[in-house]
């Protein structure tokens, strides 16, 4: 059992896991100066598949170099790039190495990377995805053939609380809890009151008991970051009062932190939220000050 695993389904403790920088040609040095960062903080972290349809180190070799620096790996598996015997062959290829936390996500359509003319896989779909991944975790490809012994997981996915259609979010929670996922990695909200309203409507239709919500939260600098996701990250709207007051301020960079921290602090308050996932642009020592003035202690390095 995942340490992820244990702490979401044996404890009522907070739940801290953060994002993986991608990895091109930087190797282990890269591995190695962001785990020793992230390990104290963090049960577990994301390595990323193919993030933003942009060609990056496989979502496997990420996550066996992080877990050989120490780092729990959490898996991402997009729909987008493979179809289903290769998805099916990473994530039995990975179980191989140890890596027990699997993330589905459909993936950002290519053209929000930079190799526009790559071709559309989509063999499968978030929930058929989850449920591959749960259908490989009690021993069987999705053939039915038999894998033994099983490979033990513990599948999560991804949903974005605060676009529309609203009245919609909730029956896709629905859908991926029966899917089989037992962790959702909420997409990053500007919007407090939808966040609210989307965890309200969770914990309502009784789906908090099966799976744990992680409202992600982004650590930035300035306006020119906000302005981006909301012009350019599918599925992200910033709204221009949040722009303007890290913009209009004398100390962008210290705004910006105090309106994570805000962010943070309301998430973690809302029913059926068990912790946060937390993606850092900033690169700097404010992940370690976030962590600390939400009540954070780091964990043992040994």
């Amino acid at each position: 059992m995942s340490q992820l695993e244990e702490l979401i389904t044996k404890t009522k403790e907070q739940v801290f896991t953060a994002e993986f920088p991608v990895i091109d040609g930087e190797g282990f040095a890269k591995v190695e100066k962001y785990a020793k960062r992230l390990k104290p903080w963090f049960v577990a972290v994301n390595a990323t598949d193919n993030t933003a349809a942009h060609a990056h180190a496989s979502n496997v070799a990420s996550a066996i170099a992080m877990k050989m620096h120490g780092i729990e790996p959490i898996m991402q598996v997009v729909c987008r790039d493979k179809n289903r015997l290769a998805i099916q062959a990473d994530i039995v290829g990975a179980s191989l190495h140890g890596i027990e936390n699997i993330c589905a996500l459909t993936g950002d359509d290519v053209t929000a990377g930079d190799e526009t003319e790559a071709r559309r896989v989509f063999d499968l779909d978030g929930p058929q995805l989850i449920r591959l991944a749960t259908t490989i975790s009690r021993g069987e490809y999705m053939s039915g053939r038999k894998i033994d012994p099983a490979p033990h997981l513990f599948v999560g996915a991804v949903e974005n609380p605060s676009a529309p259609p609203f009245e919609y979010r909730v029956q896709r929670v629905a859908k991926k809890v029966a899917a089989g996922a037992k962790f959702l990695q909420l997409q990053i909200s500007y919007h407090p009151d939808r966040l609210e309203k989307f965890c309200n409507g969770v914990v309502a239709a009784g789906l908090d008991r099966h799976v744990a919500l992680l409202p992600t939260i982004v650590l930035i600098k300035g306006a020119r970051p906000l302005k981006f996701m909301n012009d350019k990250v599918p599925g992200i709207n910033v709204p221009q009062d949040v722009i303007d007051r890290v913009e209009k301020s004398t100390d962008q960079a210290e705004e910006a932190y105090k309106q994570t921290l805000e962010l943070s602090q309301h998430a973690l308050s809302l029913p059926g939220v068990r912790g946060l996932h937390v993606t850092d642009f900033r690169h700097d020592d404010t992940l370690e000050r976030l962590m600390t003035d939400l009540g954070r202690t780091p964990r043992s390095l040994n």
